[in-house]
């Protein structure tokens, strides 16, 4: 029996427009009536998920900036930041990468110095709360996550630059644009043991939805996981089934043939 669905946001949950299915809303609240637990997976800041879900805000476990921040009910139940000396040192190298941009994602907001403007409404799509600042180094707040945006293609340009720091670091291209550096233990997979801890909810009844190199732990953890009809081929590799693409409300229709 499935006691918890996970779902991913982006070309998961949400449309190419970024938008989620009005079905989804009366699916969710059928899901409540049979005590089955939901929670949002993304890379995206926490602030910026409570506002995509906020009338259900009350009722959702979220896994925000790639697992590293576990919030529910405005409670904080798991915090993997980055040693502030581990942050500089990944800033300074992600400002030596020719055409990328850095937002370093703390827990209060996120941090930017580039003012391009194509950056800043990439910037604004994902993150709610941010601060254009004139020196990341400066930041002082819990940093989560370090990321790229890299218009000319995170997976070919930005990350053969951080090769050599996987071995103390997560790093993962968790989109075309983007790539997301954490600590070593930190990703959605991590995050959803320790809810699934919390919860006392076993792999073999959670149910896990996504798109991305950033959701494979994650559905490891479950066993119906479920990779996007229109999901990265390694995603696909080792996702047990396949749900219909984001544009198709995949994720909803898997929900109701599955559970409802």
């Amino acid at each position: 029996m499935i006691k918890l669905v996970i779902t991913d946001m982006d070309g998961t949950l949400l449309d190419d427009n970024h938008m989620i299915n009005e079905e989804f809303w009366e699916v969710f609240d059928k899901l409540k009536e049979k005590g089955v637990l939901f929670a949002s997976a993304s890379g995206r800041q926490y602030y910026n998920l409570v506002k995509n879900l906020k009338q259900i805000e009350d009722d959702v476990y979220f896994v925000a900036e790639n697992g590293t921040y576990v919030v529910h009910r405005g409670e904080e139940l798991f915090l993997n930041a980055l040693p502030a000396e581990d942050a500089g040192k990944l800033i300074v190298k992600a400002r030596k990468v020719e055409e990328a941009d850095i937002v370093l994602c703390g827990k209060r907001a996120a941090y930017v110095e580039s003012r391009n403007p194509q950056f800043i409404q990439e910037v604004e799509k994902y993150y709610e709360v941010y601060e254009v600042v004139e020196d990341l180094l400066k930041v002082e707040d819990d940093i989560l996550k370090v990321t790229l945006c890299d218009f000319t293609g995170a997976e070919e340009n930005s990350h053969p630059h951080f090769t050599e720091y996987e071995i103390k670091y997560k790093v993962t291209v968790s989109g075309r644009i983007w790539l997301d550096i954490v600590n070593k233990d930190a990703n959605k997979g991590v995050a959803v043991e320790k809810l699934q801890e919390m919860l006392g909810i076993k792999p073999e009844e959670t149910m896990a939805f996504g798109d991305y190199l950033n959701d494979v732990e994650m559905l490891e953890d479950a066993y119906y996981s479920y990779a996007m009809e229109n999901a990265h081929p390694e995603l696909k590799k080792k996702a047990r089934y396949t749900a219909k693409s984001n544009n198709e409300n995949g994720v909803v229709e898997k929900i109701k043939e599955m559970i409802l």
